[in-house]
């Protein structure tokens, strides 16, 4: 599966930087799959579940605090106040 450039930063420094296949999270409008190819847009995150699929299919899954989606041509990136990696 294609993958692209995903960065997850807080004010505490970068959470998540490498490549991915998927990011499941939830925006105002809903829930979201963002996924290599997918057309540029910005969105408020709200809390919620949030996964993120490696490029070695490894599987992250946390609780993603409100924040700041960009998805552009080059890359993603979410700015957000807290994320909290489940174990």
């Amino acid at each position: 599966m294609k993958t692209f450039p995903l960065i997850i930063s807080s004010p505490d420094g970068d959470l998540f930087r490498g490549e991915a296949e998927m990011l499941i999270l939830r925006g105002t409008e809903g829930d979201l799959a963002i996924m290599a190819g997918h057309v540029p847009f910005v969105t408020a995150v709200v809390r919620s579940n949030c996964v993120v699929i490696t490029d070695t299919e490894e599987r992250k899954e946390g609780v993603i605090e409100s924040g700041l989606l960009t998805v552009d041509a080059e890359k993603t990136t979410v700015l957000t106040s807290a994320l909290t990696w489940n174990k």
